[in-house]
């Protein structure tokens, strides 16, 4: 559950625009943990927050990042 398995989650992420779509649609910040679970990641929702957003950069095809980080 840590910092590391998300910024690898996020990696994958970039390469794969149905997991980028899955997490548009994605509600909380839970359901993002619940994502990146079925995708072999664990990680808190609480992480999510401790990304910068250049860390965050390009997760969403390069546009705004508020949809992964629910209004930070």
């Amino acid at each position: 559950m840590s910092l590391e398995q998300l910024k690898a989650f996020l990696e994958k992420v970039k390469a794969d625009t149905s997991l980028q779509a899955k997490l548009k649609a994605a509600k909380s910040p839970e359901d993002v943990v619940g994502i990146a679970k079925e995708h072999g990641h664990e990680f808190t929702a609480d992480k999510i927050t401790e990304l910068s957003e250049e860390e965050l950069e390009g997760v969403a095809g390069g546009g705004d990042c508020t949809e992964i980080t629910f209004g930070r």
